[in-house]
This record gives structure tokens, sequence and C-alpha cells, in this order.
């Protein structure tokens, strides 16, 4: 059986330094836009690279969230912003936007793709659909039992990542879409429900 691998949620470099100096095995963390985290702290492209050297140079492991459904008008920015973060040294995207997610895939296969909780993955055939267009990671959703996480990790071959606490979100993680109905605007730089 293959070592379980602790990766820690970062908001900032302090918390960054944090999470490596007390044994993450990878961290993850948000950019400016694009990202189920607007209201935390997040990093500029220009901070990233710093964490990406800092993490590097610790053998840590840094996956950048890329995990909010994403309009027809944003998909270009999108998927130049996953370029860059690819660019800079990150070693997986975390995507909930299907679209984003294949096309990512196809047409630039050497960025790693995990898709994001926010995907709402909650059984096996869905583990499986993601598994077979190139999906390298699946984050289940947080309302699996443990014995429905088993029988997915026991029937498939892909990485499977759980989060090993409680969704505070009242309804079915990754689907957040009150806040741009009521808002009329894009998550990609708020987010209504995070504060709810």
């Amino acid at each position: 059986m293959k070592k379980p691998e602790l990766l820690s949620p970062v908001g900032d470099f302090e918390c960054l330094k944090s999470a490596v100096q007390n044994g993450a095995d990878s961290i993850y963390l948000g950019t400016d836009s694009f990202n189920a985290r607007a209201r935390a702290k997040n990093f500029t492209l220009q901070d990233l690279e710093k964490a990406v050297k800092y993490a590097k140079l610790r053998d840590v492991k840094v996956h950048v969230a890329l995990n909010i459904l994403i309009k027809n008008n944003e998909f270009e920015e999108a998927v130049k912003l996953a370029i860059q973060i690819y660019n800079l040294g990150a070693d997986a995207i975390i995507i909930q936007d299907l679209g984003l997610l294949k096309y990512i895939i196809e047409n630039y296969p050497e960025i790693c793709v995990h898709a994001s909780t926010q995907l709402t993955t909650h059984n096996l055939q869905g583990v499986k659909y993601l598994e077979q267009i190139g999906v390298s990671r699946v984050v289940l959703s947080r309302e699996l039992s443990i014995s429905e996480i088993e029988n997915i990790c026991k029937n498939t071959n892909i990485e499977i990542e759980t989060f090993i606490h409680g969704a505070l979100c009242i309804c079915y993680s990754g689907q957040c879409l009150f806040s741009s109905i009521v808002g009329g605007r894009s998550r990609k730089s708020w987010a209504l429900c995070s504060a709810l």
C-alpha cells in the first residue's frame, strides 16, 4: 500500500512555510482569480513563483486551484492562467469545470490535472469517467462515507484524494452557483457561498 500524502491548504507565504516545515508532502493554494478561495488570501503569479521555488527546494509538491465554474467569456483567460501556472512549475492544477478540465487535458497533456472536490465526484462511475479522460487524481466529494471511499479506491487505478474533515457548506460541495445567480457576477473574484 502506498504511503498517504499529507496535503495542506495555504493562504499566504507564512502558511506555506508553516505547512512545509511541519511535514506536509504537498500544498495547495489559489491565485488571484478562478478559485473557490476568493475570500481567502491568495497568491499573485509572482508570489506563486516564489512559493513553488520554496516548496521544490524542500521536496514538497505544489497544486494550484482553478476550482470554480468558468463562464464562456472567461474561458480563454482561465486557459492562459493554467498555462502560466504550469510554466511556473506547479505540479498539478485542481480544476472543477469539466469543459476546462477536458480542454486542458486534450490540448496540454503535459499539465497534470486533478479533478476538484467541487466537481462533486461521488461514485465509482464518475471516478472511472475522469480516469478515462486523463485526470491523474480525483478529489472525492466530502459527503462520502468511509465505506464508499474504500469501494472507489479498490475499484480504480487513479489517485484518490479525500478531505479529513467535514464540509462546512450547507449544500453538496461544489454546487455553489447561488452566488453567481444572486450577484450576476463571475465567481472568479467573488464568492457569496464562502460568506454564508
